[in-house]
């Protein structure tokens, strides 16, 4: 039997707008999401999110390159590849589980650069980043 950790690897690697529906076999019915645009409770809030992004930036690939934990919790180390405004989007961000008796994420917290990975590409706030970024750089 695979880990908790290694099952719930796999399913993002293969995440798609068809297999969404499945996301209950992977996350509890109370499951927490957190992301930097998001804290919410409950899978349909979760599928409801998944689903928004296949809509904005399909297609999507989570590629998961490093994944440790226990039957408690774990930490994938992730790289996320997508289209935004015709060009390819790609940035880097780790997701900190915690697991339920039953092996199924009761937890899902993911951090990454939102300013870096997407405020910085729209044009005008994208201009002003890139500016304070310069300026607050340790030379």
């Amino acid at each position: 039997m695979m880990a908790p950790i290694d099952t719930y690897a796999v399913f993002l690697e293969g995440l798609t707008p068809d297999n969404l529906s499945t996301l209950p076999d992977y996350v509890t019915r109370d499951v927490r999401f957190v992301d930097p645009f998001n804290d919410v409770t409950g899978v349909d809030h979760m599928t409801r999110i998944f689903s928004a992004m296949f809509a904005e930036v399909g297609p999507v690939k989570f590629s998961v390159n490093d994944a440790r934990g226990d039957t408690a919790a774990g930490m994938l180390a992730w790289r996320f590849e997508a289209q935004l405004r015709h060009q390819l989007w790609a940035f880097d961000g780790a997701s900190v589980l915690r697991f339920a008796a039953d092996g199924r994420v009761c937890e899902h917290i993911d951090y990454w650069d939102a300013a870096g990975s997407l405020y910085e590409r729209l044009p005008a706030i994208g201009w002003l980043l890139g500016v304070l970024r310069r300026r607050l750089a340790t030379r």
